[in-house]
This record gives C-alpha cells, sequence and structure tokens, in this order.
C-alpha cells in the first residue's frame, strides 16, 4: 500500500506545458515547470531532447519563465518568450532615463542597437495595472543559438513586451506582435500604472480577466532583423476585437514562394488574426488575414463568420490549415478549416466527426493530411484529416484510460503529451507513419525494439510518485432523464471497485460547460483519493467531446439538465457499493461553481459543498465581468429577459440552501468576480446556514500561487471533514 501524497509534495511537481518538434523531427523542444518552495513561485524552464530518446532531456534555461518555443527553419535556434533581465548589450544602449533614445548612447554604441526607441508594445491588452510596477521585466523574444552555443540573446526590446511570434522562412526574421502606444496612450498608461490615476475608458469590451483595464493601444506585426535587432512595423497588420485578449494576433509566417505576384522579395506571406467588424467588442469574430512581410496587401482570408485561431501553413505554403468555431454559439464543436492562400477559397475538412478540435496544439501537417487532438466522449485524441473524406481517429494504443495533453508534429515526427491518472503526465513520440488507428503499438520506455512504436522521453514525476498512492479510475455510464451520460471515478488505495466497501465521495465538477473530463493526472485527484475519498467527475449535458446535441442541451437554459446529471452520478456511485450515501460531497471551479450553487438550491444530497470562483446572479454579474459577449449569445440581454437570467441564477433560490456551504473567490477575478462569491455567501449566512467564505487576493480565475493551491485543498479537506457524519 502506497503512502497518500502529502500537501508539501505538490512543491516537487513537474509539469509539462507546451512542446515543439524541430523542422527535421529529430529533437522536442518542451517546457517544464517547475515550484520554487522558497520564493513560493512557479517558474518554468526550457528542455530539448533527442526525439529518439537516445539522450536525457537537456536544460537550455532555469527558472526563466520561458514559453511558446519556435525551431528556426534550419533547425539551429531556439527562440522563445521570457520576461527576463535585459540583455547587457541592449542594456548598453539604453539612455540613464531608460527612453531609449538611441541619440543619448554611448558614442562607440553599434548602430544595430539603435531601433529600440522605434517601437513600443506588450503582449498584455490592458493598462498594465495588473502585471506590476512599469519597470518589471516584460515579455521579449529570445533565443538560444544551438550551433554556436551559449546563453539567450534578446531579439525584442518593445517597451510594454513581446507577445506572439514566429519566423520568416529564411531562418534572418521574426515577425512578433506587439501593443504600440501613441504618445497620449503613453502618457496615460504612465499615469495609471505610476500614480494610480483613474480608469478613462469608451470600450465596450473594458476588462478582461488576467489582463485588468483594458485600453485602446493597438497590437500591431512587426518585422524584426534577427541579427541587427532592427524593426517594421507593418501599419496594415493589427489586431482587435473582445476575443483578442485571449488568443492574441498569433502571427504565423508562410514558407517562400506562396505569391510570386507579391512585392516581397521571397514571395512570402504572413498571416494573422484580427476582427475588423463594425462592432468588434461585441461579438467573438477573429478573421484570418495575411499581408507580405513589407506590409502590403492586406487579404482577408474569412469571412467573419467564425472564431479562428490556431494558425498552421502547409509547407508548401499554398494552404493555411486552422481550427474555427461558431462566433455566437459555442455549443457547435469547432472544426479544422483550410484556405487556400491566393483565392481565400475554404472549406471544413471535419466533415461528420461531430466532435470539437481540442485546445492542445495547431493542427499539423503530414504530406496534404492534417493531424490534429479532438475531444472525443470524454478524451482528448488524434484524429487525422484529409480533403476528400472524413476524418479518421487513430494512436488506438492510446486507450480510453489516458489523454492527450499537448501535440505537436513536423519532420515525420510527432509528440505528444499524455496523462495517465497513475503514472503521471510525460512527453513521447511516434513516427508520423506509424500514427494509425491499429491498437497495436505500444507504449514504453526508450527507442526500444522498433522505430514505430513511440518512445517515452520524459520521467518528469517518476521520482514523486514513485512512493506515493495514485489512483486508479474506471469510466462509467448511466441514465439521466432519459440521455446516456458518462462519468470517471478515481478510487482510493486498497479500493476495489468490483468488491468495494463504501467510501466518502466528492463530485468534483468541471467548468466550461463547453469542455469535458477525461482521464488525467491530477495532483487534485491523487490527494483526495490518498485521504480515501471516491472521486467522481461527470460529464454533464453541455460538456464538449460528445456531439453537438449532447452539448447544446443547455444552450440558454443552465441549471436544470447539469444538477441532474451530477445527482444522477452520484446516485449511480452509491448503487455501485462505491460511495456511503450519507457521506457525499460537491465541489466545483467557475462553472463547476456556478452547478455546485444549483445543486444546493435545488437538492440536500450532500453533507457539504464548495462553491469556488462561480457566478450565481448572471442578472448583477452582466458587464461586471468580461463575459457580456457570452451571455447576450445564451441568454439574450438582461433587460430583454429578465426571466432567462434569474433562471439561471441560483441566488433566486437560495433561500432553499441548507447544505453547509464553502465559498471561494479571486480578488481580481474579472471572470466570475468577487462580489457574486461574496452575495451567495452572506445569502446563505444570512440564514444560519454553516457558511465559509475564502478569497484569495490579487488572484484571476486561477488559483496561481503554489502556497494558494495548497490551501484551497487544506479548506476543501477540512470543510468536508468538519461537515461529515461518518468522521
Amino acid at each position: 500500500m502506497s503512502d497518500p501524497l502529502e500537501l508539501d509534495d505538490f512543491y516537487d511537481l513537474t509539469l509539462l506545458t507546451d512542446l515543439a518538434v524541430s523542422p527535421d523531427g529529430t529533437r522536442v523542444a518542451f517546457v517544464a515547470d517547475e515550484f520554487d518552495r522558497a520564493e513560493d513561485e512557479r517558474r518554468s524552464s526550457l528542455f530539448v531532447v533527442p526525439a529518439d530518446g537516445s539522450r536525457d532531456p537537456h536544460r537550455l534555461s532555469r527558472a526563466s519563465d520561458a514559453s511558446a518555443p519556435a525551431w528556426s527553419p534550419d533547425g539551429s535556434k531556439l527562440a522563445f518568450t521570457a520576461a527576463r533581465d535585459t540583455d547587457a548589450e541592449i542594456e548598453v544602449t539604453r539612455s540613464p532615463d531608460g527612453d531609449g533614445d538611441p541619440e543619448s548612447a554611448d558614442a562607440d554604441t553599434e548602430s544595430e542597437d539603435d531601433s529600440r526607441s522605434e517601437v513600443d508594445g506588450d503582449e498584455d491588452a490592458g493598462d498594465g495595472t495588473e502585471d506590476g510596477a512599469n519597470d518589471e521585466p516584460k515579455p521579449q523574444v529570445w533565443a538560444f543559438d544551438l550551433e554556436l552555443g551559449g546563453d539567450a540573446r534578446q531579439l525584442t526590446d518593445f517597451e510594454e513586451g513581446a507577445e506572439g511570434f514566429d519566423w520568416g522562412p529564411a531562418g534572418e526574421r521574426l515577425v512578433v506582435a506587439a501593443r504600440d502606444p501613441t504618445d497620449d496612450q503613453r502618457e496615460y498608461l504612465k499615469h495609471r500604472r505610476e500614480e494610480d490615476g483613474p480608469v478613462v475608458t469608451e470600450r465596450l469590451q473594458h476588462k478582461f480577466d488576467g489582463r485588468g483595464w483594458l485600453d485602446e493601444v493597438t497590437t500591431y506585426l512587426f518585422v524584426v532583423d534577427y541579427d541587427t535587432r532592427e524593426t517594421e512595423r507593418l501599419d496594415d497588420a493589427y489586431g482587435g476585437g473582445a476575443r483578442e485578449p485571449a488568443t492574441g494576433l498569433q502571427p504565423t509566417w508562410s514558407p517562400a514562394g506562396v505569391a510570386a505576384s507579391d512585392d516581397s522579395s521571397d514571395g512570402s506571406r504572413i498571416a494573422f488574426l484580427s476582427n475588423r467588424t463594425d462592432r468588434p467588442d461585441d461579438n467573438y469574430v477573429m478573421d484570418v488575414y495575411t499581408v507580405a512581410p513589407d506590409g502590403s496587401d492586406l487579404r482577408k482570408l474569412t469571412d467573419s463568420d467564425l472564431t479562428a485561431g490556431r494558425l498552421r501553413w502547409h509547407p508548401d505554403g499554398d494552404q493555411l490549415a486552422f481550427v474555427g468555431g461558431d462566433p455566437e454559439n459555442w455549443y457547435r464543436p469547432s472544426e479544422v478549416f483550410v484556405v487556400e492562400a491566393e483565392t481565400g477559397a475554404s472549406e471544413s475538412w471535419s466533415g461528420d466527426l461531430d466532435r470539437t478540435v481540442a485546445r492542445y496544439g495547431r493542427p499539423s501537417w503530414d504530406g496534404d493530411d492534417l493531424l490534429a487532438a479532438v475531444g472525443d466522449e470524454g478524451l482528448t485524441r488524434l484524429a487525422r484529416f484529409r480533403e476528400d473524406g472524413d476524418p479518421e481517429r487513430t494512436f488506438g494504443a492510446q486507450g480510453r484510460d489516458r489523454t492527450v495533453e499537448g501535440f505537436d508534429a513536423r519532420g515525420g515526427t510527432a509528440a505528444v503529451v499524455l496523462s495517465d491518472p497513475e503514472d503521471g503526465k510525460d512527453l513521447f513520440t511516434a513516427d508520423l507513419a506509424d500514427v494509425e488507428s491499429g491498437d497495436d503499438i505500444e507504449l514504453h520506455d526508450g527507442a526500444g525494439t522498433g522505430e514505430a512504436e513511440p518512445r517515452r522521453l520524459t520521467a518528469l514525476n517518476d521520482d514523486l510518485l514513485a512512493d506515493r498512492h495514485t489512483p486508479e479510475s474506471r469510466r462509467f455510464t448511466f441514465e439521466s432523464d432519459g440521455d446516456e451520460v458518462e462519468a470517471i471515478a478515481y478510487f482510493p488505495d486498497d479500493f476495489d471497485p468490483e468488491d468495494p466497501s463504501p467510501r466518502p465521495l466528492v463530485a468534483s465538477i468541471h467548468g466550461g460547460p463547453i469542455s469535458y473530463d477525461a482521464p488525467t493526472f491530477s495532483f487534485e485527484h491523487a490527494y483526495l483519493t490518498g485521504q480515501g475519498y471516491v472521486v467522481v467527475r461527470t460529464n454533464y449535458r453541455g460538456s464538449s467531446s460528445y456531439g453537438r446535441t449532447f452539448s447544446e442541451q443547455i444552450r440558454g437554459e443552465w441549471g436544470p439538465r447539469e444538477t441532474a446529471d451530477v445527482l444522477a452520478a452520484v446516485e449511480a456511485a452509491v448503487e455501485r457499493g462505491w460511495a456511503a450515501p450519507g457521506r457525499c460531497f460537491a465541489t466545483g471551479f467557475s462553472y463547476g461553481g456556478i452547478t455546485t450553487g444549483y445543486l444546493v438550491a435545488e437538492s440536500d444530497r450532500f453533507a457539504a459543498a464548495a462553491a469556488e470562483h462561480g457566478v450565481y446572479d448572471f442578472r448583477s454579474a452582466f458587464g461586471t465581468d468580461d463575459s457580456h459577449v457570452w451571455w447576450e449569445n445564451d441568454f439574450g440581454l438582461p433587460w430583454e429577459n429578465e426571466e432567462g437570467y434569474d433562471a439561471a441564477s441560483s441566488i433566486t433560490d437560495v433561500g432553499e440552501v441548507d447544505t453547509p456551504l464553502l465559498v471561494t473567490a479571486g480578488g481580481e477575478d474579472w471572470r466570475c468576480p468577487p462580489s457574486q462569491s461574496e452575495q451567495l455567501y452572506v445569502s446563505v449566512k444570512k440564514q444560519d446556514v454553516p457558511a465559509r467564505l475564502v478569497v484569495y487576493p490579487d488572484e484571476h480565475h486561477n488559483i496561481g500561487d503554489p502556497d494558494r493551491a495548497i490551501h484551497r485543498l487544506r479548506e476543501l479537506c477540512k470543510w468536508f471533514e468538519r461537515h461529515d457524519p461518518g468522521s
């Protein structure tokens, strides 16, 4: 019997967060998050590992907050973004007051750095107040020269930081997205940041979670010379719209020769996202545009009927693949589209798949086919898309007991991050030619006996988990209102689901609602099951990955179906002998918190519950959160549909609550504002129902700092233990 995880073990986790396969398919770069116990910080490091598993991963950076690794076209350099101290080469060109005026730099400074004063930018779409003082390092683009060796070299020095970027086809230039304030806007930002000045805006989308108060500064694309760092702004290539803070511009540079008619010397094009509709802050449209590298010949490739993203050029440069969703109906599965770069003719390659394209990675070309991760009945797996035919599910060896949480493919190599509830999350590779639908491919460590078999390249948490409990999981189905619904159960140690002794149960409810649970490694699941709980995660009606009809059932009517499905899952677990009937608890974060609010207002099934970071009064939330477009798409406007908004609000029936309730919030959560949690807490407490409020200052719609993640789990367990009739 293994020892249970301790809360402090959280600091020993290593989490793989991003990956990129080299152009020739021989190496994989990846980002891993580690936790600094002394500083109580989460830090990101960059690694490179041979794709054949012949050597252990090599660490390129330590605790550098690296992200978004991108290989140069010849594979000799690896660029990334990071908020690090300024490169000494650039620092020497700065004037004493930091304005970057090249005329004030030392006389012997080389002119290659004189471009500093020409541009300003930022990955944040807000006024920067959520990111601290203006003198803190901003994200910039850096690059390792893997042939010459040495430390990374800083390539950009935008005053407000750099956002997305991509390499040019020759590896001599990059395209970078960055904010570029006017003089008046810069003065406003300085007043806001340094003097705590007032917020002044005329934007409809005036705030965004994690970004703060939004301003009117425009994000442009800049072409940056690798050697000289000289920059040129592409004046017609700019972003905008309510979704830009979430998606960015996603600049993507084509291979050379895509359009010989262009003025650019190599015929390449730069694709990017923008919303240029009449009311860009009042819809979720994101269109695909292309522009020549010199800023000429702007073209719009989509018709303002999609939320586009995750762009990938065909290796020949004549086609562009992207993922597109319905900007007015997020319940409709997103699809893989391919657009002709010259004509703008586009079509969906998703056919009759009726499965959403998952958020993990961009579609990847394999010849003239595309591979992409899709959500498929509570699982993320790979699918192959073709122009003339329905998609095919691939990588059958994955099974249904683990899920894909990262994907990239280039140079004949596919790299996937596989997450397994018992074994953790690690990086694997396989030859693209062998990523087919057959079930005879076995996962194993190292290069193994055959090149066709996927190779495990990392063992990030093996030492931590070697003598710690991790849960066995099992899918189970049940009927709810005549529909078949699926859930995933995670079991305690020394528990036999075929011959069980009932245990306390936690109904842990996923957010979204347009998302889904898959069998995955989770510290929370491992910790709760280590404390003796059975954890049940329900893919209630409204979840994605089960098709459009299943997901759309809750559109415009939140509450009844999700509540019924979670309750039915609990009853199914009780009937199987897994759960003690009087020792059931509920919790959920974001939409899971919203659903918890519905549950306690409509049922006394649970001994205690925890509603985390949710919305409980949609009328009062409208305009105070960052989701006004979503609410209008689902419910209309609150002054036109008061009944619909009230029906979706658990506060309407809060007088029925008699379940002890823990309520949590982030102090700077603008997706689900903390005032919502306060309103629910006070309303329950007024009725003399046991209630507890926990607010995490400065946190957005997540729990970021390690000590707070630990505190949250401790609070959950203490609350459940306090109200457990069997404890």
